[in-house]
């Protein structure tokens, strides 16, 4: 059985962004589609819209909103099998829940409800930090949301988090037929000299991706070690990419990931979309 791309939609045009990628992203993969709209009930209450003195209840609105997300991505690809669900919960709670049961659980940057200039929404920044599986935060800008670059950026990080992260890259790439460029930061500390570590992060660049390149011969790579903090590094290369993947270490003894300067740099700003990939432990 196949696992699905799971979307949490809930109106907002954010979370309409992320349907329309996700509906590209189904195709390219041959997966379906499932829509879920989570929330409880009272929660809307004050957003419900009049009619006269009549207030349509919040089951009504819900079940609008995802059939609306549902026609919308119908519309947009009909070969991509689609399902859609009103779910009783909290929105971060129940997207955490699907995480279990997906190939990626996809989120817009914000929310119905939220302020207008959050970078990123409560309900994304939870997922994407404490989910079981691939989240990706669909942001950025007009040529990135498009996949219009033709590349996929990988942070790679050491091994012991990057394993998961770099499988998903390749497999991305793979699918769209486009490069992957796999990107290592580097800092000299001031007992050891530039080369040297240079060095040292192409050799560790060549660690993580070897069986990845093995297992996908066809997928075009660039790879490159670059000087300078890693959020920095990264953050500036999202303006020529479609997506940008890293990979987040889960807390010893604790529900959650480390999601880390980079992490959160990238959800906040990048300007793609960006995946978060957990490794387990």
């Amino acid at each position: 059985m196949e696992l699905p791309l799971v979307v949490g939609v809930d109106g907002s045009d954010p979370s309409l962004t992320a349907v329309d990628w996700a509906v590209d992203e189904a195709a390219r993969h041959g997966l379906p589609l499932r829509l879920i709209y989570a929330s409880l009930w009272a929660r809307y209450e004050g957003d419900v819209p009049s009619v006269g003195e009549e207030r349509p209840s919040e089951r009504v609105l819900a079940e609008n909103i995802v059939g609306t997300a549902a026609e919308r991505a119908r519309r947009r690809n009909p070969e991509v099998k689609i399902s859609a669900e009103v779910v009783p919960n909290e929105a971060a709670d129940a997207l955490l829940g699907e995480s279990h049961y997906a190939f990626a659980v996809i989120t817009g940057s914000r929310g119905r409800g939220e302020f207008a200039g959050l970078l990123l929404g409560s309900v994304g920044l939870a997922v994407a930090a404490r989910a079981h599986g691939p989240v990706i935060v669909v942001r950025g800008d007009k040529a990135g949301l498009a996949g219009t670059h033709e590349r996929i950026l990988l942070g790679a990080a050491d091994p012991a988090i990057a394993g998961e992260a770099v499988r998903f890259a390749f497999r991305e790439a793979e699918a769209r037929g486009c490069t992957l460029d796999a990107v290592r930061a580097w800092r000299a500390p001031a007992h050891e000299s530039a080369d040297q570590q240079k060095a040292r992060a192409s050799a560790l660049l060549d660690a993580v991706l070897h069986d990845s390149m093995a297992d996908h011969p066809g997928v075009r790579v660039r790879r490159d070690t670059v000087e300078g903090p890693a959020r920095r590094v990264l953050l500036r290369r999202s303006a020529a990419a479609d997506l940008v993947v890293i990979g987040a270490r889960r807390r010893s003894g604790q529900f959650g990931l480390q999601l880390g300067r980079v992490g959160h740099t990238l959800l906040h700003h990048a300007a793609c979309p960006v995946a978060v990939i957990p490794q387990p432990e």
